[in-house]
C-alpha cells in the first residue's frame, strides 16, 4: 500500500483511526488539530475503508487546489446531499463546469456594485434594531443567533430578490434546519452508520422560487433581458446617468434570475437544478458570513485599540451624514485588513477535501488514486513558518509590504483554484458594510471570552457555546 510511507496515528484493522474520534463533538476538531500539529506537514488517516491524507504545507495545498483534474469533492460531502443535492458546492464534472459558468455573472464586479444598496440597507436595519431594543442602553447579544437573521435576509434580497420580514415562518424554519443539519453532518463524519431522514424536505424555499417565477411571467420576462448587456454597463463606476426604468430594472437582478433565464430560454437547467442552487446559495451565502461576523466582532470587542482604529477610519469616510457610497467604501483599507486577519484566525470554512481520481505528485510524496485529500485550512492559517506568533491577532500582517513574498496558498479563507468561492467579493462587501455600520454606532465589549471557546465539528466553524457581546450606543 502506497500510503504505508506516510506518518500518522496508530491504526487498527477494519476501523483504522476511527477510535481516535469516538469522543464528544466539541472535542473532535481539537483532536484533529492536535494530530495536525503532531504530524505536520502531511499525514494519513484511515476511517473504515476510506484512506485520507491531510495536507498542511501550502506548497502541497497549491498542487491540489490549482488542479483542474482533482476537483471532485470527497465522500464527506455526500452527507450534505440530502439537503443541497447536486448544486455548485457538491457537484462535479460537466455539471459543475456548466453551473459555474452559468452562475459566475451573478458575481461579476458590476453585479456586486448593484448589490451594494441592499447590503447597505440591511446593515442599517441591524443597527436600528439594536437601538430600538436598547432604547439608549447597552444590549447584550448572542452574536451567531442575532447576526444570522440579517445575513439570511441579505442573501435573500440580493441573490433571490426576496425581502424577508424578520419574523416569517420561512426564516425560523430555515435557521432551525441549518442548526439541526449541522449537528447531523458532523455526527455522521465520524459515525457513518448513523442514519437520518431527508430532513430538508420541509424547508419552504420553494415559495421563493415560485414567487420569483411569477414576477417574471407577469412582466413578460423583460428583466431577464438585462443580463445580455450586464458586462457592458457599470452605473456606479462610470457615473453615467441612466433612465429611471433601466436603473430600477437593474436593481431587480439576482442569482435566481440567472437560473430562471437558463431554465426558460436555454433549457440549461431544470426545476430540480434551480432548487439545488437556491438551497446551496441560501446556506453558503448566509451561514458562512454569520460565522465570519461572529468571530470578527468578538475579536474587535476584545481588542479595544483595533476597534477604535476601525471606528476612526469609518468616521473619516462616513462623515456627518452617516453614509457610505460604493466609491468611499473602497477606502476602508484598515477594516479590510482586520477582516482578513479575523478570517485567518477563524476561517468560516475551516476544512475542504477532494477525491483523488489518479495519482498526484506533491513536493515529497505521491498521493495514490482513490485517496481523499483533506486541506486543514485552520492549520494552514496558523503555520508559524508563514505567520509568526500565529495565535496573535495582528491586522498589519496584511499590509502590502508584509504580503509581498508570502506563499499565496498560506492564506485561503475562500479556498483557491478553479473551485474557489464564487461569492468571495460579495462576502467581503457584506462583512465590511455590517462591521462599518455597527462600529460607527456602537462600542463593543466582550461578555464571553473568545480565548475560552471550543468548537464543534460542523460544516462551518462554530463555537460550542454562545459568543456574547455588549453593544454600547455611541451618543
Amino acid at each position: 500500500m502506497m500510503l504505508a510511507i506516510f506518518l500518522g496515528p496508530h491504526e487498527y484493522p477494519i476501523i483504522g483511526n476511527l477510535y481516535h474520534f469516538r469522543i464528544e463533538n466539541e472535542h473532535l476538531l481539537e483532536k484533529f488539530w492536535r494530530l495536525s500539529n503532531e504530524y505536520y506537514p502531511i499525514y494519513k488517516l484511515w476511517i473504515l475503508i476510506f484512506p485520507l491524507v491531510v495536507l498542511l504545507d501550502p506548497e502541497d495545498v497549491k498542487e491540489l487546489l490549482k488542479s483542474n483534474e482533482h476537483i471532485k469533492k470527497a465522500a464527506f460531502y455526500k452527507y450534505l446531499k440530502p439537503w443541497l443535492s447536486y448544486g455548485l458546492l457538491t457537484s462535479s464534472g460537466k455539471k459543475w463546469h456548466l453551473r459555474r459558468k452559468m452562475l459566475t455573472p451573478a458575481f461579476h464586479f458590476n453585479m456586486i456594485n448593484y448589490y451594494f444598496n441592499n447590503l447597505n440597507e440591511e446593515s442599517r436595519n441591524l443597527v436600528e434594531s439594536l437601538k430600538k431594543e436598547g432604547d439608549g442602553d447597552p444590549v447584550v447579544k448572542d452574536l451567531r443567533t442575532f447576526i444570522s437573521q440579517y445575513t439570511l435576509n441579505a442573501i435573500c434580497q440580493t441573490a433571490f430578490g426576496t425581502k424577508l420580514t424578520g419574523k416569517s415562518k420561512l426564516e425560523s424554519e430555515y435557521r432551525n434546519a441549518v442548526h439541526v443539519y449541522g449537528k447531523i453532518f458532523a455526527y455522521r463524519l465520524v459515525r457513518p452508520w448513523y442514519f437520518y431522514d431527508k430532513i430538508f424536505a420541509f424547508t419552504p424555499l420553494g415559495r421563493i422560487i415560485a414567487e420569483r417565477k411569477r414576477f417574471h411571467k407577469q412582466t413578460n420576462g423583460k428583466y431577464l433581458q438585462i443580463y445580455e448587456n450586464i458586462e457592458e454597463e457599470d452605473t456606479f463606476n462610470k457615473g453615467k446617468e441612466k433612465d429611471d426604468e433601466n436603473r430600477q430594472n437593474k436593481k431587480r437582478l439576482s442569482l435566481l434570475d440567472l437560473l430562471i433565464a437558463a431554465f426558460w430560454k436555454d433549457n440549461q437547467i431544470d426545476e430540480e437544478g434551480i432548487r439545488e442552487e437556491v438551497d446551496t446559495f441560501m446556506f453558503e451565502g448566509h451561514d458562512t458570513t454569520a460565522s465570519a461576523l461572529n468571530f470578527a466582532l468578538s475579536l474587535f470587542a476584545k481588542h479595544k485599540d483595533i476597534q477604535e482604529n476601525i471606528r476612526d477610519e469609518v468616521k473619516s469616510i462616513m462623515g456627518e451624514d452617516n453614509n457610505l457610497t460604493i466609491s468611499s467604501f473602497q477606502e476602508l483599507s484598515y477594516l479590510e485588513r482586520c477582516l482578513k486577519e479575523s478570517l485567518r484566525l477563524y476561517p468560516s470554512v475551516h476544512l475542504i477535501s477532494r477525491y483523488i481520481s489518479k495519482d498526484m505528485q506533491l513536493k515529497h510524496y505521491l498521493i495514490p488514486s482513490k485517496t481523499m485529500c483533506i486541506v486543514n485550512i485552520y492549520g494552514v492559517h496558523r503555520n508559524p513558518e508563514y505567520w509568526p506568533n500565529p495565535n496573535v491577532f495582528d491586522p498589519d500582517r496584511f499590509l502590502p509590504e508584509n504580503i509581498k513574498g508570502r506563499h499565496p496558498y498560506s492564506y485561503i479563507p475562500f479556498s483557491a483554484g478553479p473551485r474557489n468561492c464564487i461569492g468571495q467579493r460579495f462576502a467581503m462587501l457584506e462583512l465590511k458594510l455590517f462591521v462599518a455600520f455597527i462600529l460607527y454606532n456602537f462600542k463593543l465589549e466582550p461578555v464571553d471570552e473568545l480565548d475560552d471557546v471550543t468548537f464543534v465539528a460542523d460544516a462551518t466553524l462554530t463555537s460550542s457555546k454562545p459568543l456574547r457581546v455588549k453593544f454600547i450606543p455611541i451618543a
